[in-house]
């Protein structure tokens, strides 16, 4: 893709996502979205490849439908309490359409069937975007939205995500559908304490990006994209290969890893509420992503691929892809657990 084109689009991501963090009124935050969605479009169909053109399609359908129910509840906000702002009081009903709308926006359960579809047809960089970068603005109206009258729908959402996100990816060998079905488990945290402490929303989304944002450097480094291509990460950096299992453990919640943090602090403040029952639910189904990433570090770090003389050789040949964006983002997986008692203080504020 030409240069120019490609930097258009990605200003036109970043503009989309701006307008809808600087929106008031719910016709603003919608035309915010569209200029998102839109500009991301040619990006996920720039390979011209029949698996990329599909993926396009389906995301450009499910995001196309997500948009106008949005349109719709915002409308039907606006007859019945007769104003148009996100902030202020709003009827259960399109609150309601409002959350589900978002929810199929950003890809969770039961509105998750198209992501690890649509990921699955994408090449690692633009799967990176859509994984992280296209969650912003959705979150940023969820987190405006009053959550008094659907604090259940949030509940069973959240729920439904953990459980699905990790059941979804205990059989799957691509990859990129791991990382999909890693992304709903982890939204599912973030939809269950959202209407808690959105703070702490934030604060998950935050270490949920830094550590995806490593995962898919690591793979893409290592051109990888299914588990048993992760067998001749060896042979190609050594040294990533040792740390990897590190960064995918941290993104399962194990501690003393920087993912360890939010699930800490979510099932914590679950207690406070009085959800011991939840907190236990969600601590239970965190098991089973951990051990989807247990399998990518197994396959990683203690197989090897049959030797042949090209695998062999690929270590000596010098890696010319930028690695200073990987090395901040793994360090950041690894090693942000003791800022805890700092971020403690700045959800207290």
């Amino acid at each position: 893709m030409n240069p120019l084109v490609l930097t258009i689009f990605i200003a036109g991501l970043g503009l989309g996502t701006t307008v809808t963090f600087a929106s008031s009124h719910w016709l603003m935050a919608w035309m915010g979205l569209e200029i998102n969605t839109l500009a991301i479009l040619p990006l996920m169909a720039r390979q011209h490849h029949p698996r990329a053109i599909e993926a396009t399609t389906k995301y450009f359908l499910v995001q196309a439908t997500a948009a106008t129910t949005l349109l719709f509840a915002a409308t039907t906000n606006a007859w019945m309490m007769g104003q148009w702002d996100i902030q202020q009081a709003q009827h259960p009903l399109p609150t309601t359409m409002i959350i589900i709308a978002l929810a199929l926006k950003i890809g969770v359960a039961p509105m998750h069937a198209w992501l690890p579809e649509v990921l699955q047809g994408l090449d690692l960089t633009t799967g990176l975007i859509l994984s992280t970068w296209q969650k912003l603005a959705p979150f940023a109206l969820l987190l405006q939205v009053q959550t008094t009258h659907t604090s259940t729908t949030l509940l069973a959402i959240g729920i439904l995500s953990t459980l699905i996100g990790g059941w979804g990816g205990l059989n799957q060998t691509q990859l990129r559908k791991i990382l999909a079905y890693s992304s709903i488990a982890h939204l599912g945290w973030m939809m269950v304490v959202l209407q808690f402490m959105p703070k702490l929303t934030l604060l998950t989304l935050l270490t949920y990006f830094i550590m995806t944002f490593s995962a898919f450097m690591i793979f893409n480094l290592n051109k990888s994209t299914t588990v048993n291509s992760l067998a001749t990460s060896w042979n190609k950096a050594p040294a990533l290969t040792a740390i990897a299992p590190l960064a995918l453990l941290s993104l399962g919640g194990l501690p003393p890893f920087t993912g360890f943090m939010p699930k800490w602090l979510i099932l914590q403040e679950l207690t406070k509420q009085d959800l011991s029952l939840v907190a236990s639910f969600l601590a239970l189904s965190a098991l089973l992503s951990l051990y989807f990433y247990l399998r990518l570090s197994y396959a990683m770090t203690l197989t090897i691929s049959p030797n042949s003389t090209p695998a062999s050789t690929t270590w000596r040949l010098t890696q010319k892809s930028p690695t200073l964006l990987l090395t901040t983002a793994t360090a950041g997986a690894l090693l942000l657990l003791p800022m805890t008692p700092l971020c403690m203080a700045l959800l207290a504020n």
